[in-house]
């Protein structure tokens, strides 16, 4: 059958004919529809398979349709399916706190539950404000936190901001992000303090301990405990973002625990809840205190604050993470992968980097990155678009992948790269 095949074909026709448009991207060869998925194994509405490299968006790091999670998911909501966030909470918003706890680095013991992640980051920057009495912000170039306004108050790709920049206020101050192999730390890390201590209006600074859709670009060791003392030398509060890179994608339950450093505030989100909207800003308690204690009326909420279906979803998520042990599979298996990929590099690649199961293969521009991922979508595997100017193909399965569905997609992504060479 022909990839896309025919529902799918009909199917994005309905969608033109309703969807406002800048959505989704659709032509004659792309995308494709899904119907079900279950571990790194996706099925579309037409009955062809595929290997998801991409978990979704970094969504499903214990796998698709874990059993255990959507078994947690069914029995809650049977029990209960909302409740009332800031007024009336639940027992299992509080348990999940207390799991949370366990899993984060324990200087972090104050928690903000959010549904995305664009919001973990936008109360991560309030909080500074407030605790900081600024209100301007440090983040890097090819940074990605969101897109709704006050993460784009902290964006770093351009054609994200730039249509909206006369609402958002003022621009961020934007710090290359160092390259591992090509930059120093400390090198990197003089060249930050440059130009951090000729700004005295500075709240916080915002940093992926890997960009990811910047390019899945990895800084030299060292660089993000450098970037902890240059922040507390500088009295701003450290903001990282681990939306993706949060449980166990980079071969740590949380990419910063490689380097042993504490945040100011951590914000999470993706994979904590399998698939159901949740994300968390958990921070230190003398950051996280400068809010006010509620007088009954919260100056940061929302409507399904600690939903009890993502509450639930994200305890079994957390307990299969530790079950099955995805933190050391995926360094195992990206050594593997790494290795396999690395290979690549003057075959079409013009680089190669990554941390556990989070690669990134740079190609020429952006017209062959998307030739190779149109190319491995015919073969049957499942890869996004990533880079500053499109330029990347971004690979992060379910940390769940077999050895041998992992082989079969890396050859498929080592043809496709040399062919569109």
């Amino acid at each position: 059958m022909s990839i896309p095949g025919p529902r799918s074909a009909a199917l994005g026709s309905l969608l033109r004919a309703y969807e406002q448009r800048n959505v989704t991207f659709l032509a004659d060869d792309f995308p494709i529809f899904w119907e079900s998925a279950e571990g790194a194994t996706v099925t579309d509405v037409d009955g062809n398979e595929y290997v998801d490299c991409t978990a979704a968006f970094g969504v499903a790091n214990a796998g698709h349709c874990n059993p255990r999670v959507t078994q947690a998911i069914a029995d809650q909501a049977v029990r209960l399916v909302h409740g009332m966030g800031d007024v009336h909470p639940t027992e299992i918003r509080a348990r999940l706190f207390e799991r949370l706890a366990t899993v984060v680095p324990r200087e972090l013991d104050r928690f903000f539950l959010a549904t995305t992640g664009s919001e973990a980051i936008e109360t991560a920057l309030k909080t500074a404000m407030l605790a900081t009495g600024k209100s301007r912000f440090a983040a890097y170039r090819g940074a990605y936190h969101g897109l709704s306004f006050g993460a784009l108050a902290v964006g770093g790709i351009e054609r994200f901001r730039a249509p909206f920049a006369a609402a958002i206020g003022s621009q961020p101050l934007l710090l290359p992000f160092p390259r591992a192999g090509v930059d120093t730390p400390n090198g990197a890390i003089e060249s930050a303090r440059r130009t951090l201590v000729r700004q005295a209006d500075l709240a916080a600074l915002v940093i992926e301990p890997v960009q990811g859709r910047g390019g899945c670009v990895v800084p030299p060791d060292g660089y993000l405990a450098g970037v902890r003392a240059l922040c507390n030398e500088l009295g701003i509060v450290m903001i990282v973002d681990e939306i993706f890179t949060g449980f166990g994608r980079t071969g740590t339950w949380f990419a910063v625990d490689r380097e042993g450093v504490v945040p100011d505030i951590l914000c999470i989100g993706k994979a904590m809840g399998s698939g159901v909207p949740i994300s968390a800003a958990i921070g230190r308690a003398a950051i996280m205190d400068a809010w006010p204690p509620s007088g009954g009326e919260a100056l940061h909420t929302s409507t399904y604050l600690g939903n009890p279906l993502a509450c639930a979803a994200a305890l079994a998520t957390i307990g299969e993470i530790e079950r099955l042990e995805l933190p050391q599979r995926a360094a195992s298996l990206g050594a593997h992968l790494g290795a396999r990929l690395s290979a690549s590099r003057g075959r079409g690649a013009v680089d190669v980097r990554g941390r556990g199961l989070f690669w990134g293969v740079e190609l020429r521009d952006a017209a062959a990155a998307f030739a190779a991922v149109k190319a491995a979508l015919r073969r049957g595997v499942i890869v996004l678009q990533s880079g500053i100017h499109g330029e990347s193909i971004a690979i992060s399965p379910p940390l769940t992948i077999e050895q041998a569905q992992l082989d079969r997609a890396a050859a498929v992504i080592e043809s496709v790269i040399e062919e569109t060479s």
